[in-house]
């Protein structure tokens, strides 16, 4: 959906949500030193760090195993992203509604500019089975995706030609895609049928990149899950494998302040469970050897080496079933 028509549909229907659970930009970064604020600070220009979060329920629909409602919501008040929420059925008893532990599924790429956040309840070619709405909800859990920028309901506008476009005015595409899912976080905190102190993110590809950036940012995801792009930066330019990614792939000055090792070690001690395939362009064998080797440690001196895991199996950029059930038996052990 094109920008100006979705502002339109939304016009004095969207229901800001309550803001008491939205932490203030001082309190969103107390970690180890600034890191996580240095990180945060690389995005480019961004809509401020707590600014009110709104959301507009379009419908509900019955998927049969789960209930799904269709939202729209306002993450950084210049274009909203339609989103789905989907939920188990029977959180209901006598009128109080069950708090239930939330998964923010970050869609994935693969050219799809139209797919976004349908893949999350149709799956694609490339990830495993049930679709991620289906399989999540039988877990247990409640589940959330919306359109990131330039994709699903938010498509139209080249990729490259939004790129060019944010630099020119100090912004980075990459940034405002990370901030909208920091915002989508504060959402689930607004909900009353989500246990907000069992909070994780899950994602493939672009997805998988989202999830290690947000659990980096944001210290109240208690567990993170990449499946396919646990990327080492550096070796990806040793290898001359740039190409392979997209430009919003690409943060200005990153690589002179960050390693992929030195932001995803912000994740520990929370658990962070990474699966790659040992054919896959994208993720450079040397790189996860580095990535792993370099988080076992972090992990180990923090005490709960048992919280870090790299999987790795002998495919390409994909998702198998021995991938799926491990991230089932990782999520259900850690949130």
């Amino acid at each position: 959906m094109k920008r100006r028509t979705l502002f339109k549909a939304a016009t004095g229907s969207l229901l800001l949500a309550s803001q008491s659970a939205v932490p203030a930009v001082k309190r969103m970064f107390p970690m180890e030193g600034a890191q996580r604020g240095n990180l945060y600070d690389l995005l480019g220009k961004l809509p401020p760090r707590n600014r009110k979060v709104g959301a507009k329920l379009v419908s509900t629909e019955d998927r049969g195993t789960y209930m799904l409602e269709k939202l729209v919501l306002d993450l950084n008040g210049e274009e909203l992203a339609p989103a789905y929420f989907a939920k188990p059925k029977g959180q209901s008893t006598d009128g109080v509604i069950e708090k239930r532990p939330a998964v923010l599924f970050n869609h994935s790429h693969g050219g799809g500019y139209t797919i976004g956040k349908t893949e999350f309840i149709e799956g694609r070619e490339y990830m495993g089975k049930p679709p991620y709405a289906e399989f999540l909800t039988s877990l247990g859990f409640n589940a959330l995706c919306f359109d990131a920028w330039i994709f699903g309901e938010r498509s139209g506008r080249a990729e490259l030609d939004m790129f060019k476009d944010m630099i020119w005015h100090g912004r980075v595409l990459w940034g405002m895609m990370v901030y909208d899912a920091l915002k989508a976080v504060d959402y689930l905190h607004t909900r009353p049928d989500v246990d907000t102190t069992r909070l994780a993110t899950v994602g493939m590809s672009m997805g998988s990149s989202t999830a290690q950036w947000v659990g980096a940012l944001d210290p109240r995801l208690k567990v993170v899950v990449d499946i396919c792009c646990l990327t080492d930066w550096h070796t990806l330019v040793e290898v001359g494998g740039l190409k392979g990614h997209g430009i919003y792939y690409y943060v200005p000055d990153l690589l002179n302040h960050f390693t992929t090792s030195q932001m995803n070690a912000m994740i520990a001690p929370r658990a962070h469970l990474s699966l790659a395939g040992t054919q896959d362009q994208l993720t450079p064998l040397a790189g996860l050897d580095k990535v792993d080797a370099e988080l076992k440690k972090v992990y180990a001196d923090a005490g709960h080496p048992e919280q870090w895991k790299l999987l790795r199996y002998d495919v390409g950029h994909q998702e198998t079933p021995a991938m799926r059930e491990e991230i089932r038996k990782w999520l259900l052990e850690k949130l």
